[in-house]
């Protein structure tokens, strides 16, 4: 085993093999960018090393000052985490040429499932098989097409070098051919450098289905199946394992062609084998199909160690340090049923925009396992992905594990900054997915209703009130000889609190009475317990029942009348201003472009909110704005 190992990563994945390694007792180096000197992961490492500026490019990308630090340090190998260069070959080669181990796949394992069109020919040759479909290398427009006329509409015309959903779109009708392949060539083009594109047959019902395995170079196992088909735009947002629905038929099936791929390019390590599978049928072992292999420990992985009882990052480290598969494909079983919810700093009605602010509070419910990177008083940066944390719960059953999530998100508490734990709640209680009836397509279906934001109940906006008024321990302030002390609040709409009695007060909305006792067991709110929880800062006023409500707080001296000036184009993140379309004078119609914003790895274009003439351009491509920050004026409207 190794002595001293550095980890090429940040945030709750570094905290996660950090604890593995020191219960194996091997020293850690951590590694940070100027953004993260004070951040969780660098207190929790043995060491830690400083390797660049905020942005990743300057860090957490800078592989020759990550090998420098391992080598300075004394660190035997690196752990790449997950992103950045966790599935960079060329790392991993100069990695080894420094004379260290790179607990990972070989460079060449990686280079064999970088470009999903060679992966599946790769695959096919293995004998796992891989949705019909053209991956050849003839880019011609009327081959491609002539291509998907022989496959059959639907389509889906995909990036070979994609990832996250970029250069990809479906396509129904020969018609829209053309016009989708140019967008996703473009797409592919500025995101990946590589503007080619493979051709696949679009699954009607599909769902998202991968395979953890892992290898010793010469042999692999399986760890049975996740689903994944829970996603909003390719994005995966809760987890779970097993996969609802699977017959011990299928899981052979998948499991058998799964270890196929993972030993037909020699695999070390833990990876994923991605597959669709149509389920308009049920799960039959007959449709399924690659997709893809993710060379690196997934970000879903704490599901699969759930209802195995294997620590992956354990056996990462065995596995690397020189030992063979800890146990054979006989010794593996499943006990019971596990979901992963995916916690981030985002604004759901806003389009789930990513969001920063310092977390004032933080608090995770007891009995559930939430691995995080970061703590109460923790910013959430601009410069990386706006992850909290991933909230994981184990039960014997698929309903007991589901019923452990819904509990466990409603008692998480979040304040400094949005988050989509609302949105999360509303998934873990929707009724189809409670069946078991999933497919990637559903969260888009049902976008509507899991953001709705619904009525604030009274007694929630009642207690608001109260902790506006600075009287969340129940007792008042000031003194009233022959009445209730009574006295307006800055909250909106307006209000007013009479303070009758220690623990006493009753709360006056637009004409509405509440009382609201204070009692041993918590605040009550017109002889309801509410089982409410509070917490205050600056900005807003966050009151905690099955969700979070957050109520901005109101300046009592800020102007009644001030509007925001709708000629300008604000940011509605912070983050870098990638691109900018317009110039002083040029005429503009509404929907029309204007620039593009980047923030933890989302892109958001600014659109024009009306027809008019550009009046100033405030910002230049390269700039880094705060949330907010004026980027384009238009001339004001003639009357």
């Amino acid at each position: 085993m190794f002595r001293k190992i550095l980890i090429a990563n940040r945030g709750e994945i570094a905290a996660r093999v950090i604890k593995t390694a020191r219960k194996l007792g091997v020293a850690t180096v951590a590694v940070y960018s100027e953004a993260d000197a004070g951040a969780a992961h660098v207190c929790l490492a043995d060491e830690a090393i400083a390797i660049g500026g905020p942005a990743p490019k300057d860090s957490y990308l800078r592989g020759d000052a990550i090998i420098q630090a391992a080598l300075d340090t004394g660190a035997e190998a690196i752990h790449p985490g997950y992103g950045f260069l966790s599935e960079n070959p060329d790392f991993v080669d100069a990695v080894e040429a420094a004379g260290l181990v790179f607990i990972g796949p070989s460079a060449s394992a990686i280079r064999a499932m970088g470009l999903k069109d060679a992966a599946k020919a790769l695959m096919s040759k293995a004998g796992v098989p891989v949705v019909p479909g053209y991956h050849g290398d003839n880019q011609d427009p009327e081959h491609l097409s002539g291509a998907a006329d022989s496959i059959g509409y639907p389509v889906l015309i995909k990036a070979v070098a994609g990832g996250g959903g970029k250069g990809m779109r479906m396509v129904e009708h020969p018609s829209a051919f053309m016009a989708a392949l140019k967008s996703a060539q473009g797409e592919a083009q500025t995101a990946f450098g590589n503007a080619a594109v493979l051709i696949e047959k679009f699954v009607e019902k599909p769902r998202h289905i991968e395979v953890q395995v892992f290898g010793d170079g010469s042999h692999a196992v399986h760890l049975f199946e996740r689903d994944c088909s829970l996603q909003r735009r390719h994005q995966k947002v809760i987890e779970e394992a097993p996969a609802p629905g699977m017959t011990e038929e299928m899981r052979a099936a998948m499991g058998q062609a799964a270890v196929r791929a993972a030993e037909a390019i020699g695999y070390k390590g833990a990876g994923t084998v991605e597959f669709i599978v149509d389920g308009s049928e049920g799960l039959r072992p007959d449709r399924f199909w690659f997709m893809e292999m993710n060379t690196r420990l997934q970000v879903e992985h704490p599901v699969t160690e759930a209802i195995t009882g294997i620590d992956l990052v354990e056996w990462q480290l065995r596995v690397a340090s020189g030992e063979s598969l800890p146990c054979a494909q006989s010794d593996l079983s499943i006990t019971g049923h596990a979901f992963e919810a995916r916690l981030y700093a985002e604004d759901v009605p806003a389009g789930f925009l990513p969001a920063t602010g310092t977390l004032s509070h933080l608090r995770f419910a007891d009995g559930c396992r939430a691995d995080t990177g970061v703590r109460a008083g923790d910013t959430i940066s601009p410069w990386y992905d706006p992850m909290i944390a991933k909230i994981i719960t184990h039960g014997p059953t698929r309903g007991a594990a589901l019923a452990q999530l819904t509990r466990a998100l409603e008692e998480t508490e979040v304040a400094g900054t949005v988050t989509n734990l609302s949105f999360l709640g509303a998934l873990a209680r929707h009724a189809g997915f409670a069946a078991g009836d999933v497919d990637t397509g559903l969260i888009g279906r049902e976008i509507d209703a899991l953001t709705a934001e619904g009525a604030v109940p009274p007694a929630v906006e009642a207690l608001a009130v109260i902790a506006a008024a600075g009287l969340e321990n129940g007792q008042g302030a000031g003194f009233s000889l022959w009445a209730p002390l009574r006295r307006p609040v800055p909250f909106e709409p307006v209000a007013v609190v009479e303070v009758e009695a220690p623990g006493r007060i009753t709360v006056e909305i637009e004409g509405r009475r509440h009382l609201c006792e204070r009692r041993a067991d918590g605040w009550w709110v017109d002889g309801a317990k509410t089982g409410a929880r509070f917490h205050t800062d600056a900005a807003a006023i966050t009151v905690f029942t099955d969700r979070a409500w957050r109520f901005e707080r109101v300046d009592p001296l800020a102007s009644a009348g001030a509007e925001t000036a709708t000629d300008l184009t604000l940011a509605p993140m912070p983050g870098l201003v990638k691109a900018v379309f317009v110039t002083a004078g040029q005429e503009v119609a509404a929907g029309t472009p204007l620039a593009i914003m980047e923030a933890m790895k989302m892109e958001h274009t600014m659109l024009a909110a009306r027809d008019g003439v550009v009046a100033e351009v405030l910002v230049t491509e390269g700039a880094q704005v705060e949330a907010g920050a004026a980027l384009i004026r238009l001339e004001e409207e003639e009357a």
